[in-house]
């Protein structure tokens, strides 16, 4: 166990973009290290998601949106392409910003997304380069990940825009598009797979958070129908196994008797006879629930009922005398410990 706990801890630094400010302080030229300023030094307001803070479980902040303006200030970056090549350092205000991180590793943009200043938050990602964009704070938590959480969808597009890593994963292995899928946040989710090209996209599909979920398990479990469509559209694997067990998404949804994900996994073309690690298949969950409904809809999208679990079991060995369940399968295949008991010949 100690060394899955290690594993995980090496996982979240190799996958973590840097919160210090050492990886930027060579382009800044800046000899000294800054100390988070004093607006950021204080009580903080608390934002929860129910277990967690969003921002990070430090103290805490007075920070509020005047302030936030204050330390923004007239920080912008002038649009005249001539002055930008005049100078290619930023003014001492602006590295100000780029340098203040708080003790918990939130940038001003980490705040001003938590205190759901839109117009701050924009001014800062016109402003701030990809490498600050992408900066995780104590719980890893990128701003793309905080404005999905908050489902601030133009913050969320602008992010996207400024190619801020979709890739990053949180204190728990999600990365903003799992938190998407987790949240129902439809409107995050479809900014942040609008203009990324299958390739690119492919492998965050694929990433699985520290439960072995990837986000097509979360929207499934969540019940989050649109997402599921558009994960699906957008060429997510339908038969991806979640990494403890190796269920797939029907296999979830034949869990939670959720009819409406089932058909649509079904008529998407999942695989109606995807093996779990132990052989199962989601037949044999719906007939091992007493899910006469469901697994009469497995039965007529084809589903094999003589299939073998690792206990050597069939689905019609689980139906446990349930006649609405034995009314599924032929007469002829009734079966005890693998034996036919009944053979009708013509």
């Amino acid at each position: 166990m100690a060394s899955d706990d290690c594993r995980k801890d090496d996982l979240l630094e190799d996958n973590r973009t840097d919160s210090g400010i050492d990886s930027y302080r060579s382009i800044l030229k800046s000899e000294e290290p800054r100390e988070p300023s004093a607006d950021l030094i204080g009580p903080r307001d608390k934002i929860s998601t129910g277990e967690e803070r969003l921002d990070s479980a430090y103290g805490s902040s007075s920070i509020t949106v005047e302030s936030l303006s204050e330390i923004v200030g007239g920080c912008t970056l002038s649009s005249a392409k001539e002055e930008q090549a005049q100078s290619s350092e930023l003014s001492e205000q602006e590295e100000n910003l780029l340098t203040t991180i708080t003790e918990d590793g939130d940038t001003i943009l980490h705040l001003a997304i938590i205190h759901e200043d839109e117009f701050i938050a924009q001014q800062l990602i016109q402003l701030f380069p990809k490498e600050v964009l992408d900066i995780q704070n104590n719980l890893y938590q990128s701003p793309l990940h905080l404005a999905t959480y908050l489902n601030l969808t133009d913050v969320v597009k602008s992010l996207v825009e400024k190619s801020s890593s979709l890739g990053l994963q949180d204190q728990e292995g999600n990365t903003a598009l799992h938190v998407a899928c987790q949240h129902g946040q439809i409107e995050c989710a479809t900014e942040m797979t609008r203009e990324v090209s299958p390739s690119k996209l492919a492998p965050i599909l694929e990433t699985q958070n520290w439960r072995g979920l990837a986000c097509l398990h979360l929207a499934a479990l969540n019940r989050q129908y649109q997402i599921m469509k558009l994960l699906v559209k957008k060429g997510a694997d339908l038969n991806i196994q979640e990494g403890t067990s190796g269920k797939t998404a029907l296999h979830l949804a034949v869990e939670l008797h959720d009819v409406t994900s089932v058909k649509l996994l079904l008529s998407r073309g999942a695989n109606v006879d995807a093996a779990m690690f132990n052989g199962c298949t989601p037949l044999h969950l719906a007939v091992g629930r007493q899910d006469a409904a469901i697994a009469n809809l497995l039965c007529q999208s084809g589903a094999d009922t003589m299939l073998r679990n690792m206990e050597d079991e069939t689905a019609l060995d689980l139906a446990d005398g349930n006649d609405d369940i034995l009314a599924l399968f032929p007469f002829d295949d009734i079966q005890i410990s693998g034996r036919s008991v009944v053979s009708v010949k013509f």
